[in-house]
């Protein structure tokens, strides 16, 4: 029984898994990925720092606008008030309450040598400077929750100090103070015992923030469960700075699967393979195929000793029936893979395919197939989508017939340094009935090729005005091919009131984005024309 009332399941991916190296997140992907960890049913998505730096800033106002969470609860992070500065005074604290968030997670030093050589200040000044905006940010009508930053570390320094910071912000009004192994040195056991020690001396309740530096980010967030911790944090595949966060997905999978706690809404960890690979997509790192649970190859066997068992019954062996967390068993040499994960991307899209096993299978099949030439659907829905009416409806949707189209750049030999080649495309195709010939200029060939498609198509569909190219996505295949490597784009389209996904694949770039662009007009305009 939880004394403290429901557990909390809290993503930080949008914070510290964006301190990942080489990650670097739009508003528009940190829009797009807190859907998706909405989707997994999440009650906590922590956005940003708001006043620390002009996107996270940009991302809560555009938030309180564009997000319509159903489980989760938005939270804006940031520090506690400066030493000798009201809180009510400090910008810093300002831009908290001001963010929109209905949570504030502040972080505070709880490690009395940080306190003296970071903060350079006091320690009784370091427990007034977490009292006053705890308590402030509680009486402007935010939950405020605290991490306590290199707890477990500035336990060993000084036990009484590192839990009088807890008391002082739970006495405050905090309503979880998060231990945090900020520098991810502890071990199971050593989680455990302080853990245990803190509930008992202190009476607060106790979250769980681990990273990953020993391989252990994991384990020591089930052990500070399995000592009282009823808050847990973590990032969507593991993202962080270093050797990453804690496993979200692992985490919740764990807890609901093999402890028997229901940390979700009930059916939606079956999404989590497809939001785990989903936000791959938007990061651009591609999804890592041993994951625990989500990975492609989590319940992959090869021939021989396990085909032949599996095939009498698939737990003799696996651990559980990957289906419950959306994804598939996979024998190397069958046609089994990914029939879970299609039925739920259907059933997702609008579609019932659970009871035409054909259907199912010939989807599966041409998904595979697609699969092995480059393409992924995990993120591009809208590609699926017209995948799924072609093999549902015995056509795909058609508003166009492309005769020809063609890219030419230019640059001048004797050009300016930095000045840009030009790039002119030429596109041919008949729509209603109308044969249009259209040439346009752009920054670039695929730019180009946007700009001669669009217009031509417009001509004969004036709805396609609306839509705009918003992101653009470029990832090498089979990189030991260098220049010649196949190319995998993904697109995204909006038309002003909401946003799609397309995919392409060729051997250059400029073949791949034309798929794309193809698919996301034909999706666009299936929407707005039935």
């Amino acid at each position: 029984m939880d004394l403290h009332g429901d557990f909390h399941v809290y993503d930080t991916t949008l914070r510290d898994g964006a301190q990942q190296e080489g990650l670097n997140l739009s508003v528009a992907d940190k829009l797009s990925i807190a859907r998706q960890l909405d989707g997994l049913g999440v009650g906590y998505i922590e956005g940003g720092w708001p006043g620390a730096n002009p996107k996270d800033t940009e991302f809560f106002r555009r938030a309180s606008q564009e997000l319509d969470l159903r489980h989760a609860k938005l939270a804006a992070f940031g520090a506690t008030r400066k030493a000798g500065v009201r809180a009510a005074d400090d910008p810093q604290v300002a831009a908290l309450r001001d963010s929109g968030a209905g949570v504030v997670t502040l972080v505070a030093k709880s490690h009395d040598r940080h306190v003296e050589l970071a903060l350079r200040t006091t320690l009784e000044e370091n427990l007034e400077m977490i009292r006053d905006t705890v308590s402030h940010l509680k009486a402007e009508g935010q939950q405020v929750f605290l991490d306590a930053e290199h707890f477990f570390d500035g336990y060993r320094a000084n036990r009484d100090y590192a839990l009088e910071v807890l008391r002082t912000a739970y006495g405050a009004g905090a309503e979880v103070i998060a231990l945090c192994d900020t520098n991810g040195g502890m071990l199971p056991p050593w989680v455990s015992d302080v853990v245990h020690d803190v509930i008992t001396s202190t009476g607060v309740r106790v979250g769980i923030h681990c990273h990953n530096d020993t391989g252990c980010a994991v384990a020591n967030t089930l052990a500070a469960v399995d000592a009282g911790a009823t808050h847990v944090q973590g990032c969507i595949n593991g993202y962080g700075e270093r050797t990453g966060n804690a496993d979200l997905v692992t985490v919740v999978a764990n807890l609901q699967l093999k402890l028997d706690r229901q940390v979700l809404p009930a059916g939606l960890l079956a999404e989590s393979t497809r939001i785990a690979h989903a936000v791959a997509e938007v990061t651009n790192f591609p999804p890592a195929s041993r994951q625990p649970y989500v990975g492609t190859s989590a319940f992959a066997h090869k021939a021989g000793l396990h085909a032949s068992a599996i095939k009498v019954d698939p737990n003799l062996y696996q651990h559980l029936d990957p289906v419950v967390v959306g994804n598939d068993m996979r024998l190397l040499i069958s046609d089994m893979a990914g029939r879970a994960s299609i039925e739920l991307k259907g059933k997702e899209l609008g579609f019932d395919l659970s009871g035409d096993k054909d259907l199912v299978a010939r989807v599966t099949g041409r998904v595979k197939e697609m699969e092995q030439r480059g393409y992924t659907f995990e993120a591009a829905d809208a590609s699926f989508e017209l995948l799924l009416v072609e093999e549902v409806e015995g056509a795909r949707p058609s508003y166009f017939e492309v005769e020809s189209w063609r890219v030419i750049t230019e640059t001048l030999t004797h050009a300016q340094v930095g000045e840009e080649a030009v790039s002119e495309a030429t596109v041919k195709l008949k729509a209603a009935d109308v044969r249009y010939v259209v040439t346009g200029e752009g920054n670039g060939p695929v730019n180009a090729l946007d700009s001669a498609l669009r217009s031509a198509i417009v001509q004969a569909f004036p709805a396609v005005a609306k839509f705009e190219l918003i992101d653009y996505k470029v990832r090498i295949l089979d990189q030991g091919h260098g220049t010649d490597a196949i190319t995998r784009v993904l697109i995204e389209t909006t038309d002003g009131a909401s946003s799609w996904v397309t995919v392409g694949v060729g051997h250059n770039v400029i073949e791949a984005s034309w798929g794309a662009l193809v698919d996301g007009l034909t999706y666009g305009l299936r929407r707005h024309h039935g």
